[in-house]
C-alpha cells in the first residue's frame, strides 16, 4: 500500500485489502484526537509510528493531507477495516479473535457474526477492566489468542491503551493481522449506534458521535479538534514534509 508522510506518520493513502497478509501485520488508525494524545504519550506515538499500516480514520487527517501536501485521500475508519477483513475471512472460512470489551458485548458480536458471516470461526476474550494489566493478565490474553491461532485479531480496549498493548505484546501473538479498532466492538455489537451513512459521507461522523454521546465525547471534539487544527497549521508554517 502507498503512504503519505504527514509529519512523522506514514499514513496509508490507498487502502485496499484483496487478501490477508501472510505475516504478522499491525494495523492502527489515526485521527485528530489520537494525534494530540500521541504528542503527550511517547509510547502511544511510537505505536502509531512503528505499526505496519496507519489508516486515516478521521476527516481531520484527510483535510491535513490535502492542506499540507495537496493530496486527496479518503477516510478509512476502523469499521471499514473490520468489514474488509471479515469479508475475506468469510470467503476462506477463516478465524478471527476479539480481544476486549465486556462478555455481554462480545456475545452480541458472536450472535451477529453467526447471521452475517456463518463460515467464520470466532473466539473472544474479555480482559479485566483496569488501567494497567499485570503480567498474569497479559499472559492469559496471549494464551487465549494463541490457543485459537486466528487469522485476524481485533483489539478493542480504546485508544491509546489498545495500541500500546499491541506494541508491547505483538511478538508473542500467533496471528497474521492485528487491528486496534476500539469503538467498532460497540458499534458492531449494537451497544452504540454509529452515525448514519449520510453523515459519514459528508464528513460529519464526529458531529453525529458528539450529539449522540456528548458526555463521553465532548472533550474529544470540542477541545482536542481545535488543538489538532492548530498543530497542523504550525506544521504548515514550519518545515515541509516529504511523500513516500
Amino acid at each position: 500500500m502507498e503512504t503519505v508522510l504527514l509529519s512523522d506518520y506514514a499514513i496509508v493513502s490507498d487502502f485496499r485489502l484483496k487478501e490477508l497478509p501472510n505475516k504478522r501485520t499491525i494495523v492502527n488508525t489515526i485521527n485528530a484526537y489520537s494525534w494530540v494524545m500521541a504528542d503527550k504519550d511517547p509510547l502511544f506515538r511510537r505505536a502509531l509510528m512503528t505499526g505496519d499500516w496507519l489508516l486515516p480514520d478521521g476527516v481531520g487527517v484527510v483535510w491535513a493531507v490535502r492542506f499540507l501536501l495537496g493530496i486527496k485521500i479518503r477516510k478509512v475508519a476502523g469499521a471499514d477495516l473490520h468489514k474488509a477483513v471479515l469479508d475475506l475471512l468469510e470467503a476462506k472460512a477463516g478465524k478471527c479473535f476479539y480481544l476486549g470489551a465486556s462478555d455481554s458485548t462480545l456475545n452480541k458480536i458472536r450472535e451477529r457474526l453467526k447471521q452475517e458471516y456463518p463460515h467464520i470461526s470466532v473466539e473472544t476474550y474479555s480482559p479485566p477492566y483496569k488501567p494497567v494489566f499485570s503480567e498474569e493478565d497479559n499472559r492469559n490474553m496471549i494464551e487465549a489468542v494463541n490457543a485459537f491461532q486466528p487469522d485476524a485479531l481485533f483489539v478493542g480496549m480504546t485508544a491509546p491503551k489498545q495500541e500500546k498493548w499491541v506494541l508491547e505484546n505483538a511478538e508473542s501473538l500467533q496471528t497474521h493481522l492485528i487491528g486496534s479498532i476500539g469503538a467498532v466492538f460497540d458499534f458492531y455489537a449494537g451497544v452504540k449506534q454509529r452515525p448514519p451513512q449520510w453523515m459519514i459521507r459528508l464528513g460529519l461522523e464526529w458531529f453525529g458521535r458528539l450529539v449522540s454521546d456528548p458526555r463521553h465525547t465532548w472533550k474529544r471534539y470540542v477541545i482536542y479538534n481545535p488543538v489538532y487544527v492548530w498543530k497542523i497549521i504550525q506544521i504548515k508554517w514550519g518545515r515541509k514534509k516529504s511523500i513516500t
